[in-house]
């Protein structure tokens, strides 16, 4: 029998080492085996050159060194759990700890989550004018997983999505990846940053895939008014566009506003709901979101759902041990909870708005909810800072305040404020901000003169 001699490289200075296998067929000599590549050519994927976040990009490129005089105060991350003084509830942590201490949940569950939490999230969220089972339910790893199998499912590559600007970079950073076009719809500061409909209207072509709506908004704080969710429904329904609509901050408003489920408004339009527990339970590091299907009309049909089931398949679904203390999370949290979490970001989003409004230059947009705030800068009495990038590296150099600057949401000359630290520290960084500015801040003659003598 004639046999394979399989040659396996060693290091350069050494003769390679033959292996003979017996086997049936014609000899294959060394360096000509079928496939073979004459030497290393290793890249990068073009999806991985699609990848690009713009926070990373703009933030890592700000080099720039706090004022060692001053202890160093952050409020540019979204992340409620940095400063401590919003704890999760207790319930929530011993519905974990139960579930760990069982050794039930240890193992693989279904890609699209245990049918038993899947059951209590459709309860959860289910009503009367935007009925769910748990069909209707698919869990994923965070609420930005929720969102990318979302978008994978709707748009292909080639197509495009209409985001809101401002808005959160995540949508962009994933539809480039997938090769899919971003159209940006302009949000209105001077109207609380609703949606400018015309302009929305005006970008859809037939390559249009989807339109994403967040709300309550990041980077906004915004909050949009039933009569408002009407207009975008009435457009999409206008369009025939399947809308995405980000609720990671449902429920997350102010005593004086109002949160409206997009789906509990919709008779006709098919909606993606993309939540989680990472922002309303405290908890963004547990990785635990869901998307709820909401299709009255059966235009999704079979087709969404189950690329949605295989899209799940890729990497088998969300954390075990936070599903098994799903349903215990959802039923038992005190809405004291609740409240309080909200009681403490109005307070500091009042206090924030009413501070920032007295200092010359800037103009804080007034939140109904989330946890943010914008403020847009008078760049016109500032001229020594080209744009907001600017404006904020020299705000942490000087002052040791980062807020993070609104190019990184495609809104220059706008700042985001981050409301969930303690209060000692808003007002401090408030305080710090006007020096800041008051020491920055030229007259409209004061910079129209500065602008000559250059």
């Amino acid at each position: 029998m004639d046999s394979y001699l399989i040659q396996v490289n060693g290091r350069g200075d050494h003769a390679p080492m033959p292996l003979h296998l017996k086997s049936s067929g014609n000899t294959i000599s060394p360096g000509k085996a079928k496939g073979r590549k004459p030497r290393w050519a290793v890249r990068a994927s073009e999806m991985s050159k699609k990848t690009f976040n713009p926070v990373r990009a703009i933030v890592d490129s700000m080099k720039v060194e706090p004022n060692p005089k001053k202890a160093m105060i952050s409020l540019s991350l979204g992340d409620p759990t940095v400063f401590g003084n919003l704890p999760t509830n207790n319930e929530v942590t011993w519905a974990v700890k139960e579930v760990l201490d069982s050794g039930q949940y240890n193992g693989y569950a279904p890609s699209v989550g245990y049918q038993s939490c899947r059951e209590a999230v459709a309860a959860y969220y289910s009503c009367p004018e935007a009925p769910l089972e748990a069909q209707d339910v698919i869990l994923t790893s965070g609420c930005s997983q929720a969102i990318e199998l979302a978008l994978a499912v709707l748009a292909n590559p080639g197509q495009n999505i209409l985001v809101p600007r401002p808005g959160f970079s995540l949508y962009k950073t994933l539809a480039l990846s997938m090769g899919i076009e971003v159209k940006l719809y302009n949000l209105l500061p001077e109207k609380a940053w609703e949606i400018d409909l015309e302009h929305l209207e005006s970008l859809v072509d037939e390559k249009t895939a989807c339109l994403i709506v967040n709300n309550p908004s990041n980077p906004c704080g915004s909050v949009f008014s039933k009569s408002h969710l009407q207009e975008i429904l009435a457009v999409a329904s206008r369009q025939c566009l399947p809308i995405l609509a980000d609720e990671i901050y449902g429920d997350m408003v102010f005593a004086d506003c109002k949160y409206e489920p997009i789906a509990t408004l919709s008779t006709n339009v098919p909606i993606l709901s993309c939540g989680g527990l990472a922002k309303r339970w405290l908890v963004p590091g547990w990785r635990m979101g869901w998307i709820l299907i909401h299709d009255r009309r059966d235009i999704f049909g079979n087709e969404i759902r189950d690329g949605l089931v295989r899209l799940s398949q890729r990497i088998l679904g969300p954390c075990t041990i936070v599903q098994g203390a799903l349903e215990r999370i959802l039923r038992r949290t005190p809405p004291e909870f609740y409240h309080n979490t909200l009681s403490i970001l109005k307070s500091n989003a009042d206090l924030c708005y009413a501070a920032l409004s007295a200092i010359p230059g800037l103009q804080p947009v007034r939140p109904a909810g989330a946890m943010y705030l914008m403020v847009e800068i008078e760049m016109e009495h500032f001229p020594e800072f080209e744009n907001d990038v600017e404006f904020t590296e020299r705000l942490i150099s000087e002052q040791s305040v980062f807020c993070l600057p609104a190019t990184c949401f495609e809104y220059p000359n706008f700042f985001r404020v981050v409301i969930t630290v303690p209060e000692e520290m808003i007002l401090e960084a408030c305080s710090r901000i006007q020096e800041f500015c008051e020491m920055h801040y030229q007259s409209a003659e004061g910079a129209q003169d500065l602008e000559c003598d250059k």
